[in-house]
């Protein structure tokens, strides 16, 4: 068994410093600081934030409600036209600073209407011999999905789903959205 070597003074300020810094991810359960009898022990973390001073302001960012992909079952009556598809909206030829922006007034628009399912057509990109030059295939097909999960989708956004093929298939995606507060 190998001997511990002791912190020197200095080494052992430094460490009150940076630990000092570290917020921990999860309830201090033990002290932060390394084991010695040397050093005074910390009081509780209500007792130190309360002499510390008054504690600043933080606002906690409205929890986002999570996303989920469509119903199976919902997912085949909108496919059959059971469930009617209320609005679409069309991104081909678009850049994605335009289809971002159009996709969100497009969404913002559709909720305000009390719609509850859209279609968004993407398209399923350019094939790379196309032009004669090399191109990204599909970038707004990529790229619309991520979108949808950005919090200020979510706020329009239940769930989404690639459309069954008559609806465009892998180039377009139901979209189910919330109801307006």
């Amino acid at each position: 068994m190998t001997r511990r070597r002791q912190l020197s003074d200095e080494e052992r300020a430094l460490w009150k410093n940076v630990a000092r810094l570290v917020k921990p991810l999860r309830k201090l359960t033990e002290a932060i600081e390394p084991p010695s009898e040397q050093t005074p022990k910390l009081p509780p973390p209500k007792l130190r934030a309360k002499s510390a001073g008054p504690a600043p302001h933080v606002v906690a960012s409205p929890k986002l409600p999570p996303l989920a992909p469509l119903d199976r079952r919902l997912k085949q009556r909108v496919a059959r036209g059971r469930e009617p598809i209320e609005a679409r909206l069309d991104l081909h030829g678009m850049t994605q600073a335009q289809a971002h922006t159009e996709l969100l007034r497009f969404l913002r628009r559709a909720q305000a209407d009390g719609v509850r399912t859209v279609l968004v057509v993407t398209g399923k990109g350019l094939r790379s011999r196309d032009h004669g030059q090399d191109h990204e295939r599909g970038v707004l097909r990529r790229q619309v999905p991520m979108w949808l999960a950005l919090p200020e989708f979510r706020l329009f956004v239940v769930g989404f789903d690639a459309a069954h093929v008559g609806h465009g298939g892998q180039g377009a995606l139901y979209v189910r959205l919330r109801r307006s507060r």
